[in-house]
């Protein structure tokens, strides 16, 4: 039986991962019940995580630990590997379900809103831009969900403020 054995086999181009879809509030913003809004690409935290620390790493400090509720995520690992580093995740059934709390060591804690996966991109859009407004939302993330569901325009700002932060990653 003979074989050929190819020495130089092509290899795959490096992909990257796509960039978070983030929005937060601008530094001087109001601050309400949540500081942005993410929207993920899918329900796989272990495979989200790193791409939104990548983006709030060097602007908030590093992130070491997440919280979520784990009604809509299937698998929540208690360590995921983050760009050298590593992050705690941990759940909670009394957390609202629409929302993601964040620590970073030392520096603080944020709360986002997490835009379910399957949320087209006009809902998306309105969302963030409701949660990372200059003036702050006194909703909690379930309910800006709810209310944009229902159609309530009045949750959404009209336009963000002057100094809220572009989206990240559109």
């Amino acid at each position: 039986m003979s074989a050929t054995l190819l020495s130089t086999l092509p290899q795959p181009e490096p992909v990257a991962a796509p960039a978070a879809r983030l929005a937060l509030k601008s530094d001087g913003a109001t601050h309400g019940l949540l500081d942005g809004a993410w929207w993920p690409r899918s329900r796989d935290l272990l495979s989200e995580l790193p791409a939104l620390t990548a983006v709030l790493d060097p602007l908030w400090g590093r992130i070491t630990r997440v919280a979520v509720n784990a009604m809509y995520w299937p698998d929540i690992p208690h360590k995921i590997p983050v760009d050298g580093h590593v992050v705690k995740a941990g759940w909670f059934t009394e957390f609202d379900p629409h929302k993601l709390l964040l620590l970073s060591y030392g520096t603080g804690r944020w709360d986002l809103l997490i835009i379910p996966p399957e949320t087209g991109a006009e809902s998306a859009a309105r969302l963030m831009a409701a949660a990372s407004g200059h003036d702050g939302t006194s909703l909690t993330a379930s309910a800006l969900i709810a209310a944009d569901e229902a159609g309530v325009s009045a949750v959404v700002p009209e336009q963000p403020g002057p100094s809220s932060r572009p989206a990240v990653g559109r």
